[in-house]
C-alpha cells in the first residue's frame, strides 16, 4: 500500500491572487507555447526557455544539452510537458541539482521550477520528500506534472514560468528563483571544497580625514575616559 500525500495548508502568494490589469504590460512574463504552431526560430526560443526554466541560466552548459529530446520535440513526437519531464530525468539535472541537495531543498527547487511558485510551507516540503524517499524521483516529477495546478496554469504546450513575479504599480517584484534558491546549499558547498572566506586578522575601520575628531570634540574626551577606566581596572 503506497503512502498517500500528506495534507498541507495553502499560504497567500501572489500567484494565487487574480490580476486586475486591463491590458498586460511589461511586467507580464513572456509565454512560450506551441499552441500557435511555431516555426524553427520560435521552436529554438521555446527550447531555450525550457532549459532556462529547469536548469537556470547558470547551468546551461554543453553537457546539459539533450539532443535526442530536442529532436523528438522539433518533430512533434513529444509535447512541451514531455520535454520538461525529459529534462528533469536527465543525468545532468540529477548531477547538478539532486546530488548536491537534501530532499527538502530539492523539493523546494523543483516546485519553483516546475510549478512556477514558491513552496507554501515546511509541511509541503515534507510531503513531497516522503514521495521521493518512498517512490523515487520519477514518481515525484509525475506528481508535479500531472497535478491540477500544472494543468490549469501551463497545460501540455506551455513552458513553465515564475507566475506573477512582478505586480503592476509595485516598485519591486519578487526575486527570481534562480537567484533566491541557488542549485547548491551551504552544507554541500563546504563538502565540495568550495573556498570559504574567513578573516582572522583584526578588523580596522577607516575614517576619512575630514571626519576625524578635532580639538574640543567630545569623542576625544570619551576615548580618554575609556583609557583611564581600563588603567584603573588593571591597577
Amino acid at each position: 500500500m503506497s503512502i498517500p500525500l500528506l495534507n498541507y495548508s495553502l499560504s497567500t502568494q501572489n500567484q494565487r491572487v487574480d490580476g486586475f490589469e486591463y491590458l498586460p504590460g511589461e511586467e507580464q512574463p513572456k509565454i512560450y507555447t506551441t499552441d500557435d504552431v511555431p516555426g524553427s526560430v520560435e521552436m529554438d526560443e521555446i527550447i531555450w526557455a525550457a532549459y532556462r526554466q529547469i536548469f537556470s541560466e547558470h547551468q546551461i552548459l554543453s553537457r546539459t544539452a539533450q539532443p535526442f529530446l530536442e529532436s523528438q520535440f522539433r518533430f512533434n513526437q513529444i509535447k512541451v510537458k514531455d520535454f520538461i519531464k525529459g529534462l528533469l530525468l536527465s543525468e545532468s539535472f540529477f548531477t547538478l541539482n539532486y546530488n548536491v541537495n537534501n530532499n527538502y531543498r530539492f523539493v523546494e527547487m523543483c516546485i519553483q521550477r516546475v510549478l512556477g511558485r514558491d513552496v507554501y510551507n515546511e509541511r509541503e516540503k515534507l510531503a513531497f520528500s516522503i514521495i521521493i524517499a518512498s517512490k523515487g524521483l520519477e514518481c515525484f516529477f509525475d506528481t508535479l506534472l500531472d497535478s491540477d495546478e500544472y494543468a490549469e496554469n501551463f497545460g501540455d504546450n506551455t513552458v513553465p514560468y515564475q507566475r506573477r513575479r512582478v505586480i503592476a504599480q509595485r516598485s519591486k517584484g519578487e526575486m527570481p528563483f534562480n537567484l533566491k534558491t541557488p542549485r547548491m546549499g551551504k552544507e554541500f558547498s563546504m563538502k565540495q571544497g568550495m573556498p570559504q572566506l574567513l578573516w582572522v586578522g583584526p578588523v580596522r575601520k577607516f575614517r576619512p580625514q575630514e571626519q576625524q575628531p578635532k580639538a574640543g570634540d567630545p569623542a576625544l574626551f570619551l576615548n580618554m575616559v575609556n583609557e583611564v577606566s581600563s588603567l584603573s581596572i588593571l591597577a
